[in-house]
């Protein structure tokens, strides 16, 4: 017994040799001046932020109505639904080469342009038909609008305010929006969105031109919000491309934190990734099961 005890108290030193020491860690802290604060912080000195507060109390014509809740896609006509085509417009050479090339692709059982699932995101407008709730907060200044699916952010100004200038603009995936109410109708234009791997349905492609009017209206009691959706990118295609989508509230629903981890992604048979895991698992990338 003593041999071990003394065994244990030789391994247990060691292992405490052997164990790191915690550095103490000694900062120098520089101050800042007021002018480097604040230079820090990105502004648009012309106007008010949305949720400052002298722009929240300004005088406002009430709204006609309130988008607060959380929304959901409706599908009731089929999944597919969530496509913003057919019917399409007349779509340059980029444009008809997706709509040949994504059918072949999925007749192979391969996916197609598969940016969101390397963890680009949807974009506008296709964040908007994810199959994941939205929540919705409305203020008097703004419409902010959070999906469920990876956390996207969009902001509809409401104040009044003009569009950015286009030469000094930072492009975002869901592009700078500003509304205004016509009658019963919240009309939304979206302007400045980034085209680098940003798809609209089965991978047709957008430029810088693209813009996007929404045309929003509340129904059935407000139980209902309608979208018409009119898209102009006279880089892609001819005219207006044309699409009214519908969206259920859901009042027993919530959002919760979502994250694209490329890693997760090789657990999803329809990303690329997924397909790779599968076809070195010796499993079908559609079916699941092994191959013969």
């Amino acid at each position: 017994m003593a041999a071990a005890s003394l065994c244990t108290f030789i391994a247990g030193a060691a292992a405490a040799q052997d164990a790191p020491v915690q550095p103490d860690v000694v900062r120098q802290y520089v101050p800042l001046s007021e002018e480097r604060l604040q230079q820090m912080v990105p502004k648009h000195p012309d106007y008010l932020g949305a949720l400052a507060p002298e722009n929240l109390n300004r005088e406002r014509p009430p709204a006609p109505f309130n988008v607060t809740g959380t929304w959901f896609i409706d599908l009731s006509e089929g999944f597919s639904h969530f496509l913003f085509g057919p019917p399409y417009p007349k779509f340059g050479p980029e444009g008809i080469e997706a709509l040949i090339e994504a059918p072949l692709a999925q007749a192979r059982n391969e996916t197609y342009r598969d940016s969101i699932g390397q963890c680009y995101p949807p974009g506008m407008p296709m964040i908007m038909t994810r199959v994941w709730p939205h929540a919705f907060i409305q203020l008097p200044t703004a419409i902010y609008m959070i999906s469920g699916f990876n956390n996207s952010v969009r902001t509809i100004f409401l104040d009044g305010r003009d569009f950015s200038d286009p030469n000094l603009v930072v492009p975002g995936y869901n592009g700078e929006s500003i509304g205004h109410f016509e009658g019963d109708t919240l009309v939304v234009q979206t302007r400045y969105l980034e085209p680098d791997n940003h798809w609209i349905d089965y991978g047709i492609p957008i430029t810088f031109d693209l813009e996007i009017t929404e045309r929003i209206r509340l129904l059935e009691d407000g139980k209902v919000m309608e979208v018409e959706y009119i898209m102009t990118d006279p880089n892609m295609w001819e005219g207006e491309w044309r699409s009214t989508k519908r969206f259920g509230r859901q009042d027993y629903t919530d959002i919760n934190e979502s994250n694209c981890i490329l890693a997760y992604n090789a657990n999803l048979p329809g990303t690329d990734l997924g397909v790779e895991a599968a076809e070195e698992r010796g499993t079908s990338n559609i079916e699941g099961v092994a191959d013969d």
